[in-house]
C-alpha cells in the first residue's frame, strides 16, 4: 500500500462506496485492543477502593459493561449504514448547529480521558527511557499525535497488534497474580451492598456509554451492506471481554494490595511480572495499550471540534493542514490536563467519568431513539449540512428534551463535590446514569413522533437534481436513457442530450 493511500482524506464528509473496506471483525480487534489496558484496570479497582467487595464488584462491572456496551454497539451499527462520523449524524435530532451543545461536552470528554491516560502511559514511558513523568507524559502525547493524523487504517492496524499483545501481557500478570493471591479467601468475602454494587455497575456503564460520542467513526468505512448485527455483536464483544478482562484484574489487585497498588499503579502492575527485560516489555505494553486508546480519543476530539466549527462555517471537507491543527488543539489541551493533575491522579478521576456520564447518557438516548426508533435509519445526508435544510439550524424539541435528561439526574447524582438529596434515601446509591437514559428515551419518543415530515422516504446520499431536471426525468436512475434521453461523455463531465425531442429542449443539458 502506497503511503499517500495510508494517510487518511477524509474526516467530517461521508465515505463513498469505492472508499469502503474490511470486516465487522475489525470492530472486536479494535475495541479489545482498546480496552486491555492500565486505565480500564484502574476504573475496576475503583470498585474495590471506595469499599466493594470482590464478589459483588465483579458481578456489577460485568452487568455495567454489557449494558453499557450494548448502548455503544447501537451506535457502532450506524457507521456502515450512513459513512459518517457519529456526531454529525447528531445533527439530525439536535440541528446543524444545535449539535454543537453535546460536542463541546464531548471535546471535554475527550480532553479528560487523553489527560488522565497520558498520566499513566507518561509513568510507563518515563520507566522505559528514564525521563521524569513530565517527559514521558510530552513524549507520549507526540506520538499519539501523529498516529492520530495519519488516521483510520493506522488505527485498526493498532487494535489489530494491540488485541494480540495485550491478551498475551494480561494472561501472564494474571497466572503472575493468581501465584501471589488467596483467591478463595477473597471471593468468601462477599457481602452484598446496593450502594458498592450500583457504584461498580456506573463505573463499566460509564466506561462503555463514553465511546458512545466516537464509536461509528471506526466503522464508517465498513462496505454499506455490512450487517448492523454482525457490527453490533462485534463491538460489543471486543469491548466488553476487554473491559470485563482488565476490570476483573484491577478488582483482584486494589484487594490484594491495597496501598502498595495505590500508592503507583503502574509501578506495582509491572512488579508483578518480574524484573529486567520482563519489566520492560511490562512498560511497554502498558504504553502501547495506552496508544491505542489515546488515538482514538484524540481522532474522535478532532472529529467533534471539526463538526462543532463546520456547523458554523458551512464547511463540508477538511484540508490535511486542518486537520493537523485540530489534533494539535486536543494534543496540547489534554497534555496540559495531565500535568496539571498527575499527582492525584486517581482521586480525580473516579468523579471524572461519572460526572461526564450526567452528559451523555440524555445525547445517546435521543440518538437512539431517533434511529431506530424515529428515523428509522434514514436521513438526508446532504441537509446534515445545511442550517436552512430539512433539519434547520436548532432543533429545540432534542435540545430541550436533552436539558431535561442532564436536570432529572441531579438529584441521583452522588460525586466528590455533588451529592443529589435522593442519593441517601437510596443507601447512596448513584442511580443517575439510569434516569438519563430512560427519561430522554421516552420524552423523545413522545414528542418526535408527532412530527417526523423532515424524515426522507430513503437514505438520500448525495443532493437531489433540481427541479426542473426531475420534472424532465433526468437524474432519476444511473446511466440509463430517458425518454429517449442519452448518456455520453463530453471531456470529464457528463451531458445528457436529448435527442429524440419528446417534451425535451435541444439546448437542455446538466453537468
Amino acid at each position: 500500500m502506497a503511503a499517500e493511500d495510508l494517510v487518511e482524506r477524509r474526516s467530517i464528509d461521508v465515505v463513498p462506496d469505492g472508499e469502503r473496506h474490511g470486516t465487522a471483525f475489525s470492530q472486536f480487534t479494535l475495541w479489545l485492543g482498546a480496552n486491555l489496558q492500565i486505565t480500564a484496570v484502574v476504573t475496576g479497582a475503583l470498585a474495590v477502593v471506595f469499599g466493594g467487595d470482590v464478589v459483588w464488584s465483579l458481578a456489577g462491572l460485568l452487568l455495567g459493561n454489557l449494558l453499557g456496551g450494548a448502548v455503544m454497539a447501537l451506535h457502532s451499527a450506524q457507521g456502515p449504514k450512513l459513512g459518517l462520523p457519529q456526531m454529525i449524524q447528531s445533527r439530525a435530532q439536535f440541528g446543524v448547529r444545535g449539535a454543537v451543545v453535546p460536542l463541546l461536552l464531548v471535546v471535554l470528554m475527550y480532553v479528560g480521558f487523553f489527560a488522565s491516560g497520558s498520566v499513566l502511559a507518561g509513568q510507563a514511558t518515563a520507566e522505559l527511557t528514564h525521563p521524569n513523568d513530565t517527559t514521558g507524559i510530552i513524549v507520549f502525547a507526540l506520538v499519539t499525535g501523529v498516529v492520530a493524523a495519519v488516521g483510520y487504517r493506522v488505527i485498526h492496524a493498532l487494535g489489530r497488534v494491540a488485541s494480540v499483545v495485550c491478551a498475551l501481557a494480561f494472561i501472564y500478570l494474571g497466572i503472575r497474580l493468581l501465584d501471589r493471591v488467596d483467591l478463595s479467601a477473597l471471593l468468601g468475602d462477599a457481602h452484598f451492598g446496593l450502594p458498592m454494587f450500583l457504584l461498580a455497575v456506573s463505573l463499566s456503564a460509564s466506561w462503555q456509554l463514553a465511546f458512545g460520542p466516537y464509536v461509528a467513526d471506526y466503522s464508517r468505512y465498513l462496505p454499506r451492506a455490512t450487517s448492523g448485527r454482525a457490527t453490533f455483536w462485534w463491538t460489543l464483544s471486543g469491548s466488553a471481554v476487554g473491559s470485563q478482562w482488565s476490570m476483573t484484574f484491577g478488582v483482584l489487585v486494589a484487594a490484594s494490595a491495597g496501598d502498595a497498588f495505590l500508592s503507583n499503579q503502574v509501578g506495582y502492575v509491572v512488579g508483578l511480572g518480574g524484573a529486567g527485560l520482563i519489566a520492560s516489555f511490562l512498560y511497554f505494553v502498558i504504553a502501547f495499550g495506552k496508544l491505542t486508546i489515546n488515538v482514538l480519543n484524540t481522532y474522535g476530539g478532532f472529529m467533534s471540534m471539526v463538526t462543532g466549527v463546520s456547523g458554523f462555517r458551512g464547511q463540508k471537507t477538511l484540508s490535511q493542514r486542518g486537520r493537523a491543527v485540530y489534533i494539535a488543539v486536543i494534543m496540547v489541551a489534554g497534555t496540559a490536563v495531565a500535568l496539571l493533575g498527575k499527582d492525584s491522579f486517581l482521586t480525580s478521576f473516579k468523579d471524572f467519568p461519572l460526572f461526564l456520564l450526567t452528559f451523555f447518557t440524555p445525547w445517546s438516548a435521543i440518538n437512539l431513539v431517533d434511529y431506530y426508533l424515529i428515523s428509522r435509519e434514514r436521513y438526508d445526508i446532504p441537509a446534515l449540512s445545511d442550517p436552512g435544510g430539512r433539519y434547520g439550524a436548532w432543533r429545540w424539541d432534542a435540545l430541550t428534551v436533552y436539558g431535561a435528561g442532564v436536570l432529572a439526574q441531579l438529584p441521583f447524582l452522588a460525586t466528590n463535590f455533588y451529592t443529589g438529596p435522593l442519593v441517601d434515601p437510596l443507601g447512596g446509591a448513584d442511580i443517575s446514569w439510569i434516569v438519563g437514559l430512560v427519561i430522554p428515551a421516552a420524552l423523545y419518543w413522545l414528542l418526535a413522533r408527532r412530527d417526523t415530515s423532515h424524515i426522507p422516504g430513503v437514505t438520500r446520499y448525495t443532493m437531489a437534481p433540481p427541479r426542473w431536471q426531475r420534472s424532465r426525468g433526468v437524474g432519476r436512475s444511473r446511466g440509463r436513457s430517458l425518454r429517449g434521453c442519452r448518456p455520453s461523455r463530453c471531456g470529464t463531465s457528463v451531458r445528457l442530450r436529448m435527442n429524440c425531442g419528446r417534451g425535451a429542449a435541444p439546448g437542455n443539458r446538466t453537468a
